[in-house]
């Protein structure tokens, strides 16, 4: 990955919030229950809302700066792989979520680590929240729905 500009940087998270959304559209498209589709459907709509705030970012019309600490279960972070197929149930789906959040919680501060642009940088470590946010949102879900029935 060779970002060397803040509109390389811009651009690239762009493009990941659009994948991050499509994947949350599939995901309910493999529920089999709408109630459980019309989560995952909720997540692919506050990825295209990253991906306008990135926009405004790089239009100039608006600055992303948050402070507030996100907490982190970690429930996730133990959880095996699983592999995406036609067949995937609701409890597989949240373990892949959490792990995909992860991964763009990673990203975006691996990028935030590579810009010396501070308000860039500030703009991606907020992105990163976000990210945890959802990461914790889809762990509080699992632990509702499955390990507390244990």
């Amino acid at each position: 990955m060779n970002l060397n500009s803040v509109s390389q940087i811009l651009d690239f998270a762009i493009e990941k919030e659009d994948e991050a959304a499509q994947f949350y559209r599939d995901l309910a498209a493999k529920m089999g229950q709408q109630h459980v589709g019309e989560v995952f459907e909720s997540f692919a709509r506050e990825e295209l809302e990253h991906k306008a705030k990135l926009l405004a970012v790089r239009h100039g019309n608006m600055t992303l700066i948050d402070s507030q600490r996100v907490t982190d279960l970690k429930i996730g972070d133990h959880l095996v792989e699983i592999v995406l197929s036609p067949d995937l149930d609701y409890k597989q789906a949240l373990i892949v979520a959490m792990k995909a959040e992860k991964a763009a919680f990673r990203l975006y501060q691996d990028l935030a680590a590579s810009t010396d642009d501070a308000n860039l940088k500030e703009m991606l470590l907020t992105l990163a929240k976000e990210e945890a946010r959802h990461k914790l949102r889809f762990e509080i879900e699992y632990e509702e729905n499955f390990l507390r029935e244990n």
